[in-house]
């Protein structure tokens, strides 16, 4: 049985160090992409207090066939929207700026996708396998600003081990 668990009284960086550890120790070897992002947004949920949503969504083509968007994959929290596409929401900008979000304020954010009201910030980092967008970590808190940089440059690095991995 796996017990990854962070030090509670680690700093920040510190805490996305050892998430990023245990993430490539659950994910190495493992070929099956969506055992591997179901594990680690059970490890986001373990490791990041104040969290109300974590995991993922993944491109794939839209339900017309002629374009490509977000769909729900593996998560932690309530249920959730379900297509999200590229442009649209905190995902779908992240997803077509191929850049990180972090969100003060979600009711602030231009066209914000209010998947559970109880949501305050946001972080969403795109997942890119050879500079193309594969899926997008998205973490919501019901606490205002919850996210910093040192958070978004945690994910991003934990995008970056995820990539060959989903």
């Amino acid at each position: 049985m796996y017990d990854f668990r962070p030090d509670a009284a680690a700093d920040p960086a510190e805490i996305h160090r050892q998430l990023l550890d245990a993430a490539d120790a659950l994910t190495a070897g493992e070929p099956d992409g969506v055992a591997n992002m179901a594990n680690v947004a059970a490890l986001l949920w373990e490791f990041l207090p104040d969290l109300n949503w974590a995991g993922f969504y993944r491109v794939a083509p839209a339900k017309s066939g002629e374009e490509r968007e977000l769909v729900l994959g593996p998560f932690v929290g309530r249920p959730a929207c379900i297509r999200i596409p590229f442009g649209k929401g905190v995902c779908g900008a992240a997803a077509e700026s191929r850049a990180a979000q972090l969100v003060a304020d979600v009711h602030a954010f231009p066209g914000h996708i209010a998947c559970d009201a109880a949501s305050r910030s946001e972080l969403v980092v795109p997942v890119l396998r050879e500079g193309a967008v594969i899926a997008v970590i998205d973490l919501d808190s019901p606490s205002p600003a919850r996210f910093t940089e040192a958070d978004a440059e945690g994910i991003t690095r934990l995008a970056a081990l995820l990539a060959p991995r989903i």
